[in-house]
Formats: C-alpha cells, sequence, structure tokens
C-alpha cells in the first residue's frame, strides 16, 4: 500500500482544521444571536432595545436592514398571527371596552406572550389624522380574549396597534405590530398636522428634540425635559425605561419600532429611530415625573 506523501498530509489537516473551525463559529454565532434570556424568558435584546456605544452616529445595518426599516401595523394578520376584534365601532366620547383575540395560522387563539417592558400587550391608539394618542395596556382573559376600556372622543376613523411578542409552542418568538381600523361614525373634521417643531411644553414642562431621520439610516433621536426655571426634573422610569417613543408615518399610519437606550445619555432619553422613507411622522413620547405619565408630541419631516 502508498504511503501518503507527509506534506499533503499536513495540507488536508490545516484544510480540515479551518473548515471545523468556521463551520463551529458559524454554529456558536446562530447560537449567540438569540440572545440570553431575561426573566420571562424574554431575549435581553428585546427588553434594551437597540443599544449602543456612546458616540454612535446615524449608520445602516446590512443584516436585517429592510426589516428593521419597514413600517408595522399596517395590516391585520403579518408573520401568521392575525389581530381579530370582536367590535370596531364605538360611540363617540362615551366609554366602551375594546375587546380582541390574537390568532394563529391555524385560526387558533394565542394565550402566550412574553412580557415585554413590563406588558405582555401594548395597544396605541389614534385617529388616521395622528391627534387623539392612547397608550394602553389590556389584560388577557384565560381564553385569550384582550380587553381594555376605551373612550374615541371624537368623530372619525381611528387606527389601533396591538405590539406584542408571541411565544409558539416550541418556544420561538415573535414580535410584530398588527393593525385595525375602528369607527366612530359622526361628522369627521380632520385637523391638519403641527409644522414641525424642536419643543413643545407639556404640563408646565418644556420638553426638546434633537435629532435629523434620515430615509433607512438608523438615527439617534434624544429628548431633554426642563423645567420653567431652567432646571431638570428628575425623571422616572415607566415600564421598565425612562421614555417609550411612538413614531407614526403620516398617510398609512405606519408604525415604527423605536428603540430606547436602557440609560439616560447626559440626562436625555435617547432613541434609535430608522425611517423607512421620506416624508412626515408624527413622535409620541411617553415619560414620567412626579409619579405621573406625561406625553409630548413632535412632527417630524425626513427628506
Amino acid at each position: 500500500m502508498d504511503r501518503a506523501d507527509p506534506g499533503t498530509v499536513r495540507l488536508a489537516l490545516v484544510v480540515g482544521g479551518l473548515v471545523l473551525a468556521v463551520l463551529l463559529g458559524f454554529g456558536l454565532g446562530r447560537m449567540n444571536t438569540g440572545g440570553a434570556l431575561a426573566a420571562g424568558g424574554v431575549p435581553q435584546s428585546a427588553l434594551t432595545g437597540h443599544t449602543h456605544a456612546p458616540g454612535t452616529g446615524a449608520h445602516s445595518h446590512e443584516a436585517g436592514q429592510a426589516e428593521a426599516a419597514e413600517a408595522g401595523g399596517l395590516a391585520v394578520s403579518r408573520g401568521g398571527y392575525t389581530l381579530t376584534p370582536l367590535a370596531a365601532e364605538f360611540t363617540p366620547g362615551q366609554a366602551d371596552e375594546l375587546r380582541f383575540q390574537i390568532q394563529d395560522a391555524q385560526r387558533r387563539t394565542v394565550t402566550r406572550f412574553a412580557v415585554v417592558h413590563d406588558k405582555p400587550m401594548h395597544l396605541i391608539v389614534v385617529r388616521r389624522d395622528l391627534t387623539g394618542y392612547q397608550h394602553l395596556h389590556p389584560s388577557m382573559a384565560a381564553d385569550g380574549t384582550w380587553s381594555v376600556p376605551l373612550t374615541l372622543p371624537q368623530p372619525g376613523i381611528w387606527r389601533a396597534y396591538a405590539d406584542f411578542t408571541a411565544l409558539a409552542e416550541d418556544g420561538r418568538q415573535t414580535a410584530t405590530t398588527l393593525g385595525v381600523d375602528l369607527v366612530a361614525p359622526g361628522e369627521y373634521a380632520p385637523r391638519p398636522l403641527p409644522a414641525p417643531a424642536t419643543s413643545n411644553p407639556v404640563d408646565g414642562l418644556t420638553v426638546s428634540y434633537q435629532g435629523d431621520p434620515e430615509p433607512g439610516l438608523t438615527v439617534p433621536v434624544s429628548f431633554r425635559v426642563t423645567a420653567a426655571d431652567g432646571s431638570s426634573p428628575k425623571l422616572e422610569q415607566y415600564l421598565g425605561a425612562y421614555g417609550h417613543l411612538v413614531a407614526l408615518r403620516e398617510g398609512d399610519l405606519g408604525y415604527l419600532h423605536v428603540h430606547p437606550e436602557p440609560e439616560l445619555v447626559d440626562g436625555a432619553m435617547q432613541f434609535w429611530l430608522t425611517a423607512p422613507g421620506p416624508g412626515r411622522y408624527r413622535l409620541y413620547l411617553d415619560f414620567a415625573t412626579g409619579g405621573e405619565v406625561r406625553t409630548a408630541e413632535f412632527t417630524v419631516l425626513v427628506r
């Protein structure tokens, strides 16, 4: 039997070792992509959002960039899940209850959800002219029916967004936002969108905005709160963060996921916003001071 040349054997071992290292690295990379689980089985990335080192500027993410820039809440079905309201008509100005279910691709009612930002379900309601913003947290019955008190103060077509992370039987987590229209019959008099401004008064405080969103780029936007005497009131944690930001696109009311930094940045609330394209957007900032949750609203023009 012929003996293999020693040089050939060494070359084969080196190549084989490199291939094995690449395969192991690929496998470990896929394992690490899932992230460590925090309390409640939620990935740390889902809790802390989109974190970056201090000083990071506008940038893009090649892996999954299209998904990051895609607006949500445009359909009642997405990713194998469907938002099913049990009633969609409300009397303007009258207290009522919104009840709905989330169903999977087999039309089964989903009952397992991850807790993200202290709640398993975040419900955003706004009129189609982007007025009347409400951030609600429904409760779920044992059969998977969600319910929450809701008053639509003015006639018109309203949009309700269910923002949640579903847990499949095999443990997979699917974060998505589904949207559905609600109707408040009556004469609809839409209000024009306020002009862009870098500061707005809220309950005797001034909230200032800083940032320059660009289509397709992930850009830091920050908000600073000051009192009438120029001092900075103490910001309190609300739903596990110093602030929560919802961004909606004028026209189709596309819902943008905006990720907060877990800590204040130089005393300001900082978020990372990826605008899918040019247009006007309405930003809704929820923050807490003095034990009370307040909301500041901004119009932002993306060119």
